[in-house]
């Protein structure tokens, strides 16, 4: 793992839309072992995406339920640009729009495997400890410092935030039911990968 210096231009080149599933629930499963990149000030950093969300199409409990707002539009957009919300009035979400143009839909990402840049990371959080820097959707988005201002920023392109991936196998990945929601909480459009000590929730759901 190493500093924001070691990040070469070209090394985390981004994927290309054409890469990326045009379902929800395989977006989600897809984007495990990829990675997210954050260009900043003081360098680059990056995560590999161990834990995503599917809120598919239809689904009560995602943000796109009741139709185009001002606030979600970017869930609108073709597959590949990112949806940043503000939870709780404390933390910022970051989704990646998954369906084709004008459907509704979007992943979330949960959890990172820091790599690149984690003087960074640890600076922004505040902490030390590596399996806590981005394990958990709140925590990833104050690592990499990302907030509203990204909203409808294209991941397919390299800027300050963007998707990269290669040709390797992630891992074994695991399902579940998804964390924190009251609607259509039984359904499991969860992923995971298996054993990784980054990936956020309780142990029970980590199993399957």
């Amino acid at each position: 793992m190493g500093g924001a210096d070691a990040l070469k231009p070209g090394r985390r080149p981004p994927l290309a839309r054409a890469q990326l599933p045009t379902d929800t629930a395989s977006l989600a499963r897809y984007l495990i072992g990829k990675t997210l990149v954050r260009k900043l000030p003081e360098g680059v950093v990056s995560g590999r995406i161990v834990e995503t969300e599917a809120y598919v199409v239809g689904d009560a409990a995602g943000h796109a339920y009741r139709g185009m707002t001002r606030r979600n539009r970017s869930l609108f957009l073709e597959p590949g640009y990112a949806y940043v919300y503000l939870a709780y009035g404390s933390s910022h979400m970051l989704n990646v729009s998954s369906e084709r143009t004008g459907i509704g839909a979007g992943v979330l990402i949960r959890a990172l495997e820091p790599l690149d840049g984690i003087p960074i990371m640890q600076h922004n959080r505040g902490i030390g400890r590596l399996r806590d820097l981005a394990r958990g959707p709140g925590r990833l988005t104050a690592a990499l410092r990302i907030d509203r201002r990204l909203d409808g920023i294209d991941l397919c392109r390299e800027g300050q935030l963007w998707l990269s991936g290669d040709d390797s196998e992630p891992g074994e990945i695991g399902e579940s039911i998804r964390i924190g929601i009251a609607r259509e909480a039984e359904r499991l459009l969860r992923f995971y990968l298996r054993d990784s000590p980054f990936v956020s929730g309780p142990r029970s759901l980590n199993v399957r």
